[in-house]
């Protein structure tokens, strides 16, 4: 919305009497005001009260709120020109970094398009939900996220901090009918490893998204970007229900799936309640405990032991035999067998299927 094309509703009132053939002082007696209270609207000195807005519909037969509806687009256009004109010149720094998010948004009707660099920061405004952009550092998230880092890796605050609010958007249309219920999640678990049989990423996605609807999840895969380097995600909403997200960011199929009951498992060990930050690199119990639900969920422990003990894991049909009684597809065993040291990450890396982002 543009101030110069939002006239001052005293501008209308004057072409409307001047239609009507209504002199200011015949309005003045029948809105029962003076006629400088009159004047001064006109001469755009002075706003459209509410109470004048009614008197001004009986006076001219106007539609119900057509008066008021006027000064309240005109005081939003006011506003807009004011914050338009009062960006922080770091705010809009702050947009080169955001250059492709800001994109997606675009892409996905969350931004509008074409439009100059004060109004893309007033729309990430009201997007992200801060009256300044460069308030978000200083935000104490109250999520978890997973990150895969390396040494040169960069993680970017704003990057984050709108990809994070991206999860919260995508997962909204997800229409969850209970909070969000443990029990129903342990009694889940087989029902999700039988999705990793799914050939099909995209159909595993949505079946899990049913899945974990009935047990008061709001399941999603996020798109990733640079600066965000975020494997997983979850955050507890409104009414005790939960948001759970994932990247392919890794690509690798098995990295997915051990991120998707790691994440499982933090829900499971009941961290929902509890701030952190779930980098690959940090070492804390809680970690170690989600990373043992998932190792163990995925392969029971006794099994493995005997597989590692056979020293039959060298041999690919050994892999897919001992994965068949584990139940579970072999490309599973030989992550395993590469994360545990005891296959070099080369042998049989080809095995393990690659999954890649696909728009809806």
């Amino acid at each position: 919305m543009k101030t110069e094309i939002v006239q001052h509703p005293g501008k209308i009132l004057l072409a409307e009497i001047e239609k009507k053939g209504m002199s200011q002082k015949e309005l003045a007696i029948r809105t029962n005001v003076s006629e400088k209270h009159i004047s001064t609207i006109i001469n755009t000195t002075k706003d459209i009260s509410v109470s004048f807005a009614r008197k001004l519909e009986i006076a001219l037969g106007s539609e119900k709120g057509y008066w008021a509806e006027l000064q309240t687009k005109y005081d939003l256009a006011q506003i807009t020109f004011g914050e338009e004109n009062g960006i922080d010149p770091q705010e809009l720094e702050i947009l080169k970094p955001l250059k492709d998010i800001i994109s997606y948004f675009t892409k996905k009707n969350i931004m509008q398009n074409n439009c100059p660099n004060q109004q893309k920061i007033i729309q990430l405004r009201s997007i992200l939900r801060v009256n300044n952009l460069t308030s978000i550092p200083k935000i104490t998230y109250n999520a978890a996220y997973r990150a895969q880092l390396k040494l040169s890796t960069n993680i970017d605050p704003y990057i984050l901090f709108a990809w994070q609010r991206l999860c919260e958007i995508q997962t909204e249309k997800n229409i969850l009918n209970c909070r969000f219920n443990i029990e129903k999640l342990k009694n889940s678990i087989d029902s999700i490893k039988q999705e990793m049989f799914e050939n099909d990423i995209n159909n595993s996605i949505s079946k899990l998204k049913t899945i974990f609807a009935d047990c008061g999840i709001a399941f999603d895969v996020v798109q990733h970007f640079r600066g965000a380097p975020v494997q997983g995600f979850i955050k507890q909403i409104e009414d005790k229900k939960v948001i759970l997200c994932l990247t392919i960011r890794g690509k690798k199929a098995d990295r997915f799936w051990f991120s998707l009951f790691h994440e499982i498992g933090h829900l499971v060990n009941g961290d929902i309640n509890t701030r952190f930050v779930d980098f690959e690199s940090v070492k804390s119990d809680m970690e170690a405990k989600a990373d043992i639900f998932a190792r163990d969920t995925l392969i029971k422990p006794d099994l493995y032991k005997q597989f590692i003990k056979s020293g039959e894991y060298f041999n690919i049909s050994s892999i897919k035999q001992f994965s068949k009684k584990a139940n579970i597809p072999f490309w599973i065993t030989i992550g395993r067998l590469h994360s545990d040291g005891w296959l070099d990450w080369s042998i049989f890396a080809n095995y393990i299927p690659s999954y890649s982002w696909a728009e809806d």
